[in-house]
């Protein structure tokens, strides 16, 4: 069995019927479409791989040694810096930004530019979610989260956008970055719009 087949096979029993908070589908939908926007930039299996598995130790319940005695230890490294401290010694909300800055710090340090491809798979998979939310709910739509103000997932999703700047070729990273905009109300700059059709320009 392949490395990528085996990571879906192993991320969707750890996912089971998980629902993700913020639009109510299947956590293991989530973990595919990132792995298909990963495939995008990349065709190496571990990249893949980490994708698809990039929450079962945040958000399944998987140890990171399971991740590395069956996937190897690259891919663990992968999930590892996809992985969020929780800071459960806090509540949620009031660990919320902590926790983004720690994530962002460790995303700039990352030396495998494996870990940005799989990051940037992960939040554009948000980012499409916020999108459908936004045009069916509104403002509404950050009552589903911990951290409720709209201004602090602009700043967390742009800052991410900067550090990933050496994707920005990239047909996702300029998804990436019209979504942005139009989340968060930046407005549109018609030389950085996102369009399907040109996935390299």
């Amino acid at each position: 069995m392949g490395l990528l087949t085996d990571a879906m096979n192993f991320a969707i029993a750890a996912h089971g019927d998980t629902l993700r908070k913020g639009d109510g589908l299947p956590a293991i939908l989530h973990a595919m479409e990132a792995a298909v926007v990963a495939a995008s930039v990349t065709g190496e299996e571990e990249v893949l791989a980490a994708a698809v598995l990039h929450d079962t130790v945040e958000d399944a319940g998987v140890t990171p040694e399971e991740i590395r005695a069956r996937f190897g230890e690259r891919v663990a490294a992968l999930v590892r810096a996809e992985t969020e401290d929780k800071m459960r010694h806090l509540p949620p909300e009031h660990s919320w930004h902590a926790r983004k800055e720690a994530a962002i710090a460790q995303l700039a340090a990352a030396e495998d530019p494996g870990v940005c491809i799989v990051a940037l798979g992960d939040k554009l998979s948000n980012l499409r979610s916020f999108y459908r939310s936004k045009e069916r709910r509104g403002e509404a739509m950050w009552e589903a989260f911990h951290q409720k103000d709209p201004s602090q997932h602009h700043w967390y999703y742009r800052t991410i956008a900067n550090v990933l700047m050496p994707l920005s070729h990239t047909a996702a990273w300029q998804e990436y970055d019209w979504l942005i905009r139009q989340v968060f109300g930046e407005g549109d700059s018609p030389s950085r719009a996102f369009s399907g059709a040109k996935a390299d320009e």
